[in-house]
């Protein structure tokens, strides 16, 4: 298995978008349009956010991660943000995520950041667990609770 830029796989734009849009865009119930994550995908570099990488293993995408300068409006003095990384099902419990993670962390680490924060709703444990440190709590426009962590890269 190799993690790579999504940049130097056009053909595998419309497969993350489709995994990311039924994951989380549907869920956030944002109005988006699937064409508009396909859009967003489109646009993803390796030294400029955002960035997205993949998992790939003999020509297939088993899961992918982005990186984006900000995730959460209310908190815009935090930069950059790992987002939407997801591992497809039948992936799952192989360590691509953790793989995800951890070159994302080095991308980050090699444009110059010394920090990397991630947001999520319902899985704090999961990133407790794996070294990311509690930042704080905040509640978005839904009043939804949403944790901050953060993880140091050095």
């Amino acid at each position: 298995m190799k993690i790579d830029f999504l940049l130097n796989h056009p053909d595998k734009i419309k497969e993350v978008a489709e995994m990311i849009y039924k994951e989380f865009v549907v869920k956030a119930s944002n109005g988006m349009k699937f064409e508009d994550v396909v859009k967003h995908f489109s646009n993803t570099g390796d030294n400029t956010f955002p960035i997205t990488l993949l998992a790939l293993e003999n020509g297939e995408c088993l899961g992918t991660v982005s990186i984006f300068e900000n995730d959460l409006k209310i908190r815009d003095m935090y930069k950059p943000w790992l987002a939407s990384l997801y591992t497809k099902p039948d992936s799952r419990s192989r360590g691509i995520g953790q793989k995800l993670v951890a070159k994302t962390i080095d991308v980050v680490k090699e444009l110059g950041f010394k920090e990397l924060y991630l947001r999520t709703e319902d899985t704090s444990e999961y990133y407790r667990n794996r070294g990311w440190a509690y930042v704080e709590t905040v509640s978005d426009d839904n009043h939804e609770k949403i944790d901050i962590f953060k993880m140091k890269c050095i």
